[in-house]
């Protein structure tokens, strides 16, 4: 095989003034149905997706909010991360909303005077998201750190309810014009807490696991992987991006201890005017056995 799709999760960290870093940390291996291998139960990209998702929150201690693309903005991916089963937990989702959404207004806490029957669980229709200027509110403006730089950004946010995510649920919709961009920015989040300005930057900043893609392929052959089972793909891809976001966690500690002294001058070219993952490889090369006596001590062989 040669060629075969991922579905991969990593984490943003956020950096002052400068873009996130994106950090592979797992993934999941995915056939089309008519593709798949005898033997292999077939998985959508969203239920890989939400498997991921749940996993990692269940790991790790503390809030969780899952920035995906639009493509993942379904009900089989929003419902299941933010109505959870038992022992399951629940997980704020951040993603692109559709021009032609249906999104509600929230429904009156009291039943209309001289109305009988049940309470509506839905509020009046809204304006498309492709029609957001129409939404109540005013226009707000700030600055965000938008793909590579600072950018005006003008906004109206609503909180309201979307059909994706069921009429139990407040989200919050977010409609943005920022500079440099002709077409609006839509999105939509079920952390209603944080404001129309953090969503968009944050969502913004989802771009960087294409750089982190890059890498991958140019510097650590993911794009050259070839091999006739599935095993030799799993562990090839699983320590590319382990491999990845180490290399990314000893940047930072390399940029804390000798600033630009090492990271932007190694020893072995003193005229370089940028970091660069190789140089990273080639650090590692020279501790190379000391490497290896720790894993060999930590696996115990």
């Amino acid at each position: 095989m040669r060629a075969h799709n991922w579905v991969v999760l990593g984490a943003l960290l956020p950096r002052p003034s400068q873009p996130a870093w994106f950090l592979p940390h797992s993934g999941r291996l995915y056939f089309r149905q008519a593709q798949l291998p005898p033997g292999e139960v077939f998985r959508t990209k969203c239920e890989l997706l939400v498997a991921l998702v749940r996993r990692q929150a269940a790991w790790v201690e503390g809030d969780h909010l899952a920035v995906f693309d639009g493509a993942f903005a379904v009900r089989s991916v929003v419902r299941p991360l933010v109505r959870p089963g038992p022992g399951q937990p629940s997980v704020e989702f951040l993603t692109r909303l559709r021009h032609d959404a249906r999104l509600f207004a929230l429904p009156l806490k009291e039943s209309p005077p001289g109305r009988r029957g049940p309470k509506p669980k839905w509020g009046r229709r809204l304006p498309p998201p492709r029609q957001g200027g129409r939404w109540p509110g005013r226009w707000q403006e700030g600055k965000a750190w938008i793909y590579g730089r600072w950018r005006v950004v003008h906004w109206k946010e609503v909180v309201c309810l979307w059909a994706v995510a069921g009429h139990g649920l407040p989200v919050k919709a977010v409609v943005a014009r920022v500079e440099g961009y002709r077409k609006r920015f839509t999105v939509v989040s079920s952390a209603c807490e944080l404001s129309g300005l953090q969503l968009v930057e944050v969502f913004c900043g989802r771009f960087r696991q294409e750089d982190g893609f890059r890498d991958l392929k140019q510097r650590l052959g993911w794009e050259e992987c070839r091999a006739w089972t599935k095993q030799p793909i799993l562990r090839t891809t699983q320590m590319q991006l382990l491999a990845m976001t180490l290399l990314r966690l000893l940047q930072f500690r390399l940029e804390e201890a000798e600033g630009d002294s090492w990271w932007f001058h190694p020893p072995w070219n003193k005229r370089k005017a940028r970091p660069s993952v190789l140089d990273l490889e080639r650090l590692w090369r020279q501790h190379r056995e000391q490497i290896q006596r720790l894993m060999a001590q930590e696996l115990g062989t």
